[in-house]
C-alpha cells in the first residue's frame, strides 16, 4: 500500500474523519496554518483562491464550531484541487503534523461494491478489496443480516433469484481495525430475453429490458406503470408524461393512485448512468370518466381528445460558437448549447450541440438538421456566438469568418428557415443569442421572400440595433438570455407565453436594465408549445429512416477492457460532453502484484484534432478542460478531451501506451506496452461535417451576392455579443462620434480584444489594446480599422452591488 493517500483523490472526496484532523492542525497552527496556506494557494492560479475567499474563510471563526481550514478545502475542492495538490502545498508550508493527517489508516478499502440491475437467473458478483497492515478479513451482510459463507472480497450469487435483491455491505477487518464498504443496492428484474439475447449482451452498457405498457383505466382507479434497464451502476430513473418530467418519480415503478382525467397523456421513462442515456417506448395512458362509459369507450385516445396537438417528431440543433480565429472569444455558448441540450432532451428533442463550427461545417449541420424536417415536425434551430442584423435579415458569424466579415461568410437565418418552410414543419423556433447592430460595412441587400406560415417563432436575445451580453464572472455563467430561459422553458405552456415571461424576467434584471431586451416575433396561432407530445404521423417510415440518420450524432464508442502482455488490465472508457467532443478516461482494472508502478495514457491522435498534448492524461477532468461533465465521470481515472470532432476525416485511431515497473527490476527506468485502438467515427464525425457542401441547399439559399473576392471589406464586421464588466466610471457620450458609436467605460479592468462595430468605448484608452479610429480629438488614426471596440474577458463576481451599478448607461 501507498504510504499517503491517492494523489489523484479530490479533496472533496477525502473521509470526514481525514479531513477533521487536518482542519484542527491548520486551525490551531499560527505560522503554518490555515492562513499561510491560502497565501500559497493563491499564488497557483489553477485554483484562484482571492482576497475574498479568504476573508470569507477567516468570517467562519464567528461561527460556533466554524473552521476557517474546513471552508479553505472545501473552495479548493470546489475548484478542482486534488490530494497531490493539497500534499505539494503542506510540504512547502513545512507543516509535517498536516502531512501526516493525509497518511494512510491501518486499514484502507480501495474498491466499493457497485450498485447493479441484473436480470433474475444470471451471476451477481459484488467486489470489495481493501488492503491493510495484516491479513485482511471480509464479512458480507444483506441488511443488517450476515449472508453466509461470505467471506472472500467477492460475493457470487449464482443463479441470482428476485430473493435477493436487496442493499448489501461489507464488513472489512484487520487486526483490531476495521472499516465498513458503502451500500451497493442490488436490484433483481424478472424477465424472460429475446431469442437469441444473453447477459453478456447486456453486461456493462445500459440496455432497456422492461417497457412500460398502455393503459385504460376510469377515474379514481390506480395507475400503475413498470421499466426497467440492467447495467452497473444501478440506473436512475425519471418518468416523464407528454415530455415533462412527473415531480417525485424516480422510481422504475410509477404508482399514481386516484388518477383524475388530467392525468391522461403519453408516458415514458428515462433512464441514465453516469456516462449513458435512454428512453423507454412512449406509451397512452387513457382515463375514462366513469359517468361517461357507454358503447365505443375503447376508441383511441386521440378521438376522445379531439384538440390535442401534437408533433410527429421533434429535432433541435445548437451552435455554440466562442473561439473565433479572428474576432474576440466568448465563453457563455458553451455552458448556454449544454444547458439547452440537457432541457430540450427531457422534452424528447432529438438535439445535436455542437460548438465552434466553421462556415462550411455550419452549413453542412444545417443540410443534415433540414434531413429530418417534414411535415408535423417541431424544429427549433439555437445559435449563441457573434452576430448582425442587415435589413431585416440575421446572419450568424463562423468562428473562422475573416476581419472583417460580410454576409457571403455568414448565414443568413431567414434563408435557412425559407428552407424548413418547404418541409411544411408544423413548428419553426429559432432562438437567437447574439448581437443585431447593423453591419454598415455590408452592402448587400438579401432578397428572401418567406411564405404566409402561422408557425414561425422568433426569440432574440435583444432588439433591434442592440448588442446580447455574456456575464463575466469566476466560473462558467450563461449569457443572460438563457440565464432565464432555462427557468422557463418545460414549462406547459404555448411557447411565445414562455417567452413572454422570459423576456418579464430578463427586465427586472438590474445588470441589463436599459441595456438588453428580449423581442419576440411570432405568427403562431396555434397553442403550440414544446412539451406538445410525439405521435406517429403520415410519414412515419420516412421518419424513422432521417431520425436514424441524426442518431449517428450522439453514438458512443463502447467502453472496452485492454489485456496486455505484462498481465495488467485497462478500462477504456468514453462520454460525450457535446456531439463534437468526445471524453477518454483510462482506468488500471488489474496489475501484476510485483508491479510497483503502473499507468497508461492515450496518444497519437488524428493532426486533424489538433489536440494539446499538454492538456492530455490529466489526474482531473477539471485539468483538461472538462467542466461540464466532470462531476458525472468516473473518478481515480486519466482524462482527455477531445474536441472539433467535425474535423475528422477518416476513423479515429490512437494509442494506449502502458508503463510500468517491476519490484525486481534494477533500475527505475519504465518498461512501455503498446496497443493501437481504433473507435471508428464517434458522434458527430459520423455525419462528415467537413465535407465539400455537396448538396448545396443551404449554401444556395444563404450565399449573398459581393463575395469577399469581388467585393473587398475595408472595415471590420459588427460587434457580438459582449461581456458585463465590473467599472469604478460612469459612461460618457464622446460627441465627436457618430450617435452610433457611444461607449461604456469600464475604469482599471481592461485587456481589450479587437472586435467589430464599436458600441463599447473606454474612457482610459491607456489601459487597453486600441486602434483609436479618428485623428481628430487627440486619437490617431489607423487605416482600415474604424470603429474598433475593446472587448475584456477578466473573470470577475457576477452580480456584486458595485459591478451593478456601474452598468448605468448616459441616456442617448
Amino acid at each position: 500500500m501507498s504510504d499517503s493517500l491517492e494523489r489523484s483523490t479530490k479533496i472533496n472526496s477525502l473521509k470526514e474523519p481525514v479531513v477533521k484532523r487536518l482542519c484542527e492542525v491548520l486551525d490551531k497552527s499560527s505560522t503554518k496554518g490555515w492562513r499561510k496556506l491560502g497565501e500559497i494557494v493563491a499564488n497557483d492560479r489553477r485554483f484562484k483562491v482571492s482576497s475574498d475567499d479568504m476573508e470569507m474563510c477567516s468570517l467562519k471563526v464567528l461561527e460556533l464550531e466554524g473552521s476557517p481550514s474546513l471552508m479553505l478545502l472545501r473552495l479548493m475542492g470546489e475548484r478542482g484541487c486534488t490530494t497531490g495538490h493539497l500534499m505539494d502545498y503542506l510540504q512547502t508550508l513545512g507543516n509535517s503534523e498536516a502531512l501526516q493527517c493525509l497518511k494512510p489508516p491501518a486499514l484502507q478499502i480501495l474498491i466499493q461494491p457497485q450498485a447493479v440491475s441484473i436480470i433474475c437467473g444470471h451471476n451477481l458478483r459484488l467486489s470489495c478489496h481493501a488492503v491493510g497492515k495484516s491479513p485482511v478479513q471480509y464479512q458480507w451482510f444483506k441488511s443488517k443480516e450476515e449472508v453466509p459463507n461470505s467471506f472472500s472480497p467477492d460475493l457470487v450469487i449464482s443463479p441470482v433469484q428476485m430473493k435477493d435483491a436487496g442493499f448489501y455491505i461489507c464488513r472489512v477487518n484487520c487486526g483490531d481495525a476495521f472499516e465498513f464498504s458503502h451500500w451497493a443496492q442490488v436490484d433483481v428484474l424478472n424477465v424472460t430475453l429475446c431469442y437469441g439475447q444473453s447477459y453478456h449482451s447486456l453486461d456493462g452498457r445500459l440496455k432497456v429490458v422492461i417497457q412500460p405498457q398502455s393503459q385504460r383505466l376510469h377515474v379514481g382507479e390506480d395507475l400503475q406503470l413498470e421499466c426497467g434497464a440492467v447495467g452497473r451502476p444501478i440506473p436512475r430513473y425519471q418518468w416523464h408524461r407528454n415530455g415533462v418530467p412527473i415531480p417525485n418519480s424516480t422510481k422504475r415503478k410509477l404508482m399514481i393512485p386516484h388518477v383524475m382525467q388530467e392525468q391522461q397523456g403519453r408516458y415514458r421513462c428515462e433512464i441514465s448512468s453516469s456516462s449513458e442515456r435512454m428512453w423507454t417506448n412512449e406509451v397512452d395512458v387513457v382515463i375514462d370518466d366513469i359517468y361517461a362509459i357507454g358503447e365505443g369507450s375503447n376508441e383511441f385516445f386521440l378521438n376522445s381528445i379531439p384538440e390535442q396537438l401534437y408533433a410527429t417528431d421533434k429535432v433541435a440543433l445548437l451552435i455554440g460558437n466562442l473561439s473565433y480565429q479572428n474576432h474576440p472569444q466568448l465563453k457563455a455558448p458553451m455552458v448556454d448549447v449544454y444547458d439547452l441540450t440537457n432541457l430540450l432532451r427531457q422534452l424528447n428533442f432529438k438535439v445535436v450541440s455542437l460548438l465552434d463550427l466553421t462556415e462550411s461545417e455550419m452549413r453542412n449541420a444545417v443540410d443534415e438538421f433540414l434531413l429530418l424536417l417534414h411535415k408535423g415536425v417541431y424544429g427549433l434551430l439555437y445559435y449563441a456566438g457573434h452576430g448582425y442584423e442587415n435589413y431585416g435579415n440575421s446572419f450568424m458569424v463562423p468562428v473562422d469568418a475573416p476581419n472583417p466579415y460580410r454576409s457571403a461568410n455568414c448565414l443568413c437565418v431567414q434563408s435557412i428557415l425559407k428552407l424548413m418552410q418547404e418541409k411544411e414543419t408544423d413548428l419553426n423556433v429559432f432562438l437567437l443569442d447574439m448581437c443585431r447592430k447593423r453591419n454598415i460595412h455590408d452592402d448587400s441587400t438579401p432578397n428572401v421572400v418567406l411564405r404566409v406560415t402561422a408557425n414561425i417563432v422568433f426569440g432574440y436575445a435583444t432588439c433591434q440595433d442592440a448588442e446580447a451580453f455574456e456575464l463575466s464572472s469566476t466560473g462558467f455563467t450563461n449569457g443572460v438570455f438563457v440565464k432565464f430561459l432555462k427557468k422557463r422553458l418545460l414549462d406547459d405552456e404555448k411557447i411565445t407565453v414562455v417567452l413572454d415571461r422570459v423576456a418579464e424576467d430578463m427586465g427586472q434584471f438590474d445588470a441589463t436594465k436599459g441595456k438588453q431586451a428580449l423581442e419576440i416575433r411570432s405568427s403562431l396561432s396555434e397553442r403550440r408549445a414544446l412539451t406538445d407530445p410525439i405521435l406517429p404521423g403520415d410519414s412515419a417510415d420516412l421518419a424513422h429512416a432521417h431520425s436514424r440518420q441524426w442518431a449517428k450524432a450522439h453514438e458512443l464508442p463502447e467502453s472496452m477492457c485492454l489485456n496486455f502482455d505484462c498481465g495488467a488490465q485497462i478500462k477504456l472508457g468514453f462520454a460525450a460532453e457535446f456531439s463534437n467532443v468526445l471524453v477518454i478516461y483510462t482506468h488500471i482494472v488489474k496489475k501484476p502484484t510485483d508491479m510497483s508502478f503502473c499507468q497508461a495514457h492515450v496518444t497519437d491522435f488524428s493532426q486533424d484534432l489538433d489536440v494539446d498534448p499538454k492538456l492530455m492524461n490529466r489526474e482531473t477532468p477539471e485539468e483538461t478542460g472538462i467542466y461540464l461533465l466532470s462531476s458525472s465521470l468516473p473518478q481515480h481515472c486519466l482524462y482527455t478531451r477531445l474536441s472539433s470532432l467535425q474535423k475528422l476525416r477518416e476513423e479515429l485511431v490512437f494509442t494506449v501506451c502502458l508503463q510500468g515497473t517491476f519490484t525486481a527490476m534494477d533500475d527505475d527506468h519504465p518498461i512501455h506496452w503498446t496497443k493501437s485502438v481504433n473507435i471508428g467515427k464517434p458522434l458527430i464525425a459520423r455525419l462528415d461535417l467537413h465535407r465539400a457542401m455537396r448538396r448545396n441547399s443551404c449554401l444556395q439559399t444563404c450565399l449573398m451576392p459581393h463575395s469577399p473576392s469581388h467585393s473587398p471589406c475595408h472595415s471590420p464586421g459588427p460587434e457580438h455579443r459582449h461581456h458585463l464588466y465590473h467599472g469604478s466610471h460612469q459612461a460618457q457620450d464622446y460627441n465627436r462620434l457618430s450617435p452610433q458609436h457611444r461607449y461604456l467605460d469600464i475604469g482599471e479592468h481592461l485587456q481589450g480584444a479587437v472586435g467589430g462595430c464599436g458600441d463599447i468605448y473606454y474612457e482610459n484608452l491607456s489601459q487597453c489594446r486600441y486602434d483609436p479610429p479618428y485623428t481628430s480629438g487627440g486619437l490617431s488614426s489607423s487605416p482600415g480599422r474604424l470603429s474598433i471596440p475593446i472587448e475584456t474577458t477578466d473573470d470577475i463576481n457576477e452580480l456584486q452591488t458595485v459591478f451593478i451599478n456601474s452598468l448605468q448607461l448616459q441616456p442617448q
